[in-house]
């Protein structure tokens, strides 16, 4: 399975499977037992070959840097350091060839593990230094972990998301119920560029503290959120239950997340079956650093080199209750 080639992985555990893609170290597809048959719990491309053209970042990881770096530079001694932009005259997840386009080298690890890693080089998509990704994926009962490292070479920003859309039930993710530990969110202009103000979320259209049913249609979100600093992190970050009987609870060592309704996928052919490509269809809930964190002082940095290497862990579990 070297680096550069598709390569496909399954991890099983009881009535749970996983499909992994060494294509930006994707996960394809999760299959949880629902009353004897096995139910998608995200939306994917039922056909591999179809994450080379990957738009919407389905179950991938994002980065060098995820989420948006605004006017696709940021400001280094000497003078600017100047990205590739993708979205606009911005860089979004990593850039164009960013690591969720590139082929990784996928080794599985038993019947429950598998190893993803990557080695990026100095000037991948403008970023600075060479840089080594490691993400090791277990599957264990219920619950998949995501272990993602990186070592740098020279400073350079790193900040990754894992970005699959969770869709534990067909016809969509109105309706379901989030409750999401965020008492804060992150002002961001039009683009959806971080101004480097924060706003509580009180009483809002994304204060999700208590449970309560989305409602894509009438409160789209695409926003970063900021999570209770006084939270027990011990304790899921984020629950999603849905009418079928299937629970998500979430945990990470990130400072927040970004929130995604899904409203500008598709609609689109090829997805797994029973989970079709429409807008709504499925929830993004991408942990990672603070967004275009490189060019606002105020946010804690997410600089990396020699010296700090840089790790999250990310949990999530989907189980019937």
């Amino acid at each position: 399975m070297a680096e550069g080639q598709m390569a496909q992985v399954v991890l099983r555990d009881g009535g749970v499977s996983v499909t992994l893609l060494s294509r930006g170290a994707a996960m394809q597809d999760w299959r949880v037992d629902l009353n004897g048959r096995p139910e998608p719990v995200i939306l994917g491309y039922a056909d591999p070959a179809a994450y080379a053209r990957n738009r919407w970042f389905m179950g991938a990881i994002v980065g060098r840097v995820a989420n948006r770096i605004g006017d696709a530079r940021y400001p280094r001694q000497g003078g600017p350091q100047l990205l590739q932009a993708n979205d606009g005259k911005h860089l979004l997840h990593g850039g164009a060839g960013g690591l969720w386009a590139v082929d990784w080298l996928l080794e599985p690890d038993g019947p429950q593990r598998a190893r993803f890693t990557h080695r990026s080089p100095d000037g991948a998509m403008g970023f600075p230094g060479a840089v080594t990704f490691t993400v090791t994926v277990t599957l264990r009962d219920h619950a998949v972990t995501w272990d993602m490292q990186a070592r740098a070479e020279a400073e350079t920003p790193i900040s990754l998301a894992q970005h699959n859309y969770y869709a534990l039930a067909g016809g969509g993710i109105a309706g379901q119920r989030l409750r999401l530990d965020a008492d804060r969110v992150l002002d961001r202009d039009a683009a959806g560029i971080m101004t480097g103000a924060i706003h509580p979320v009180d009483g809002g259209p994304l204060d999700y503290r208590r449970a309560r049913p989305l409602s894509p249609a009438k409160a789209p979100a695409d926003d970063f959120l900021l999570f209770a600093p006084t939270r027990d992190p011990a304790l899921p970050v984020a629950e999603l239950s849905a009418g079928n009987g299937l629970r998500l609870r979430m945990w990470s060592d990130q400072p927040g997340a970004q929130l995604y309704t899904g409203h500008g996928m598709g609609p689109a052919g090829g997805g797994l079956p029973g989970r079709p490509l429409a807008p709504a269809a499925g929830l993004c809930i991408e942990p990672s650093g603070y967004p275009n964190a490189p060019n606002r002082p105020g946010f804690p940095s997410i600089l990396c080199g020699p010296e700090r290497p840089y790790r999250q862990r990310l949990t999530v579990e989907i189980a019937p209750v």
